[in-house]
């Protein structure tokens, strides 16, 4: 690949002139990292190259859905395939039908779905649906919690907002985010204490994947459940990174803990813009035209996405990755836990997600996440990145490991973990 070594400068700077930072989602501005982002070229399998021509092991993997890597080639010739059919249709199309059906046979809350454009799309919806079925107008989230850009979640998000120190958005009507409630995730009690006749739903990742990675302790999610039910308010998982990533039927599967609705997206359309929600027929048989909740989308269903979708499910299905990811990235974490030693670091994982944490030890709430050492963080970052390891640019973003890093990337990887902790010490 040619290289021009001023090349991802060079395209920032014009980048800054037409759009707004440079960027079309903030966190890839590496700001926060006091760096300039570099534009990436190509990739293929764990791997990702910049315009400069320079070679990374990958753990963005797109923000989590190339579970199988970059331009898996079954994923890339289904939508080739697509394409020479046809890009965008505006009407219904078999591989919708299909893609809704393998999905609610996969994930045992789902009796029927919809297909939307993205995760951010799927949860204003659900939540949309949730207060058209109860009648109620308030809804209860988890600081820390990342659920899309929507008006009523931009209150205590994690993420890229909390990466640039704005969780709270201009713009987002007073009265409007004051329907939103702010619980603590792996805290219950303060569930109990918000939920009253008044929330129409409280929604959550069943794993916390926008304040870095964090578990669930193991009564939480069956508690929130009870509390619902108690209520009589529904439970949302957004599923949308967890889902098809830590399994099968996603994290509700392994919890066993049912929720009323779940947002999937990312990695049900291999990479391609997408989101999806449902759950029992009861509820989403009121959403138009089958009944009198509106919400529409001209791309929804894309031919596209829903062929990478299926082509997806189908490589899923014949390859069963989910034990070959849990033994990488076990590896992985232990190598990692090994270079950081006695260093005030922890690293936190659940299955093929992790992330490294600066300063506290172990996080189970946004406030213990919140107390990490950003600026260590970034030089730790910068560190990586010159020894080619591409990781999230975020202390509050999860690291991904899909079925195409190697044996060899993750002894490359443990190594510049090493290495980077030593140059980022001085």
């Amino acid at each position: 690949m040619k290289r021009s070594k001023a090349r991802s400068r060079e395209l920032f700077a014009e980048a800054r002139r037409w759009i707004p930072g440079g960027v079309n989602s903030p966190v890839r501005a590496w700001s926060a990292m006091g760096l300039e982002p570099r534009f990436v070229a190509a990739a293929d399998g764990s791997r990702i190259w910049d315009v400069e021509g320079r070679e990374y092991i990958d753990y963005v993997g797109s923000w989590g859905p190339l579970l199988l890597g970059h331009r898996d080639p079954a994923v890339v010739e289904a939508v080739v395939e697509a394409a020479r059919r046809g890009m965008s249709f505006g009407a219904a199309t078999a591989g919708e039908v299909e893609l809704a059906r393998r999905l609610c046979e996969r994930f045992v809350s789902l009796e029927r779905l919809r297909l939307v454009n993205s995760g951010t799309e799927a949860t204003m919806s659900a939540l949309r649906l949730a207060r058209a079925a109860t009648g109620r107008s308030s809804i209860i989230k988890f600081a820390g919690c990342y659920h899309g850009h929507s008006d009523g979640l931009l209150v205590a998000a994690g993420s890229g907002a909390s990466t640039f120190g704005v969780p709270d958005s201009p713009g987002v009507p007073d009265g409007y985010a004051g329907l939103t409630r702010v619980a603590e995730f792996n805290d219950a009690a303060s569930v109990d204490r918000l939920c009253d006749q008044e929330v129409a739903a409280i929604i959550v990742e069943p794993v916390a994947a926008n304040m870095g990675v964090v578990a669930p302790e193991p009564d939480f999610l069956a508690r929130i459940r009870a509390i619902a039910d108690e209520r009589g308010a529904l439970l949302i998982f957004d599923e949308v990174v967890t889902g098809l990533r830590l399994g099968p039927g996603g994290y509700q599967d392994i919890a066993g803990t049912r929720p009323d609705l779940t947002c999937l997206g990312k990695i049900i359309g291999g990479g391609l813009p997408v989101g999806a929600y449902g759950g029992r027929a009861a509820l989403m048989e009121q959403v138009a035209p089958a009944g009198p909740v509106y919400q529409a989308g001209t791309l929804s269903g894309n031919p596209l996405a829903v062929a990478a979708g299926l082509a997806t499910l189908d490589r899923l299905d014949a390859t069963r990755p989910w034990d070959q990811l849990e033994d990488k990235a076990a590896r992985l974490g232990a190598g990692i836990r090994e270079a950081l030693g006695r260093r005030k670091a922890c690293l936190q994982r659940v299955g093929s997600m992790l992330t490294v944490f600066f300063g506290p030890g172990r996080v189970r709430t946004w406030a213990d996440a919140e107390g990490a050492d950003r600026t260590r963080f970034a030089a730790f970052f910068a560190a990586l990145i010159e020894r080619g390891v591409w990781i999230p640019p975020s202390q509050f973003e999860s690291w991904f490991v899909s079925a195409a890093h190697s044996d060899e990337d993750i002894e490359r990887t443990v190594e510049a973990v090493s290495a980077a902790l030593e140059a980022s010490d001085r």
